[in-house]
């Protein structure tokens, strides 16, 4: 409307069953907009909520090896590791040495990198193996940021359940089929 008298704003607010607000009170001259501020206050209330409900913070997940592990227990942590960095979660990968393993720590970059290999298609290497007092520390990175995993788990949840009511449903209706053919001896 261009530039406008306080008291002739505050009347066209008025007329049009508005409010006047101040959008720009460093400006000169100040800048003010007519609007529903109720109405406002509610949308942005709403926007701030979706917002923090898509937000999500990347937690840095820790899991501890010793240098000597069987396969089975490296299998498991590997499957550890795999579900930490599928949630979108950074994972840091401790060696414990003891005694005279402190003396092979080759052995220890050895079972890193392969562990590293071994997820490579889920992150990546953030730091590389760093010897950490009686410790090796690594930190693998995930692809898909947190926010994305938690959309995705939440895709597959809908997913799954229109499949477990299609499973009940198919369950109902074979019992019920099975009732309705009771042999003629079973009834009496």
């Amino acid at each position: 409307m261009g530039i406008v008298a306080i008291h002739k704003a505050l009347e066209l607010a008025r007329d049009a069953d508005l409010d006047l607000v101040e959008v720009a009170p460093q400006a000169k001259p100040p800048v003010a907009k007519l609007m529903d501020y109720g109405k406002y206050k509610y949308e942005s209330a709403q926007k701030a909520r979706a917002a923090r409900k898509n937000q999500a913070n990347t937690a840095l997940k820790e899991i501890r090896f010793r240098l000597k592990i069987d396969e089975h227990d490296y299998e498991t942590k590997k499957g550890h590791v795999e579900r930490f960095l599928t949630g979108g979660d950074k994972v840091k990968v401790m060696i414990m040495f003891r005694g005279r393993e402190q003396s092979r720590p080759e052995m220890g970059i050895k079972l890193l990198n392969r562990l590293a290999e071994d997820v490579a298609e889920l992150g990546s290497v953030e730091s590389q193996p760093r010897v950490d007092g009686r410790n090796m520390v690594m930190v693998v990175a995930p692809f898909k940021s947190k926010s994305d995993a938690k959309a995705e788990t939440r895709q597959a949840n809908r997913g799954a359940k229109g499949t477990t009511v299609e499973a009940k449903s198919r369950r109902d209706r074979a019992a019920q089929a099975k009732a309705e053919h009771k042999p003629a001896d079973a009834e009496a």
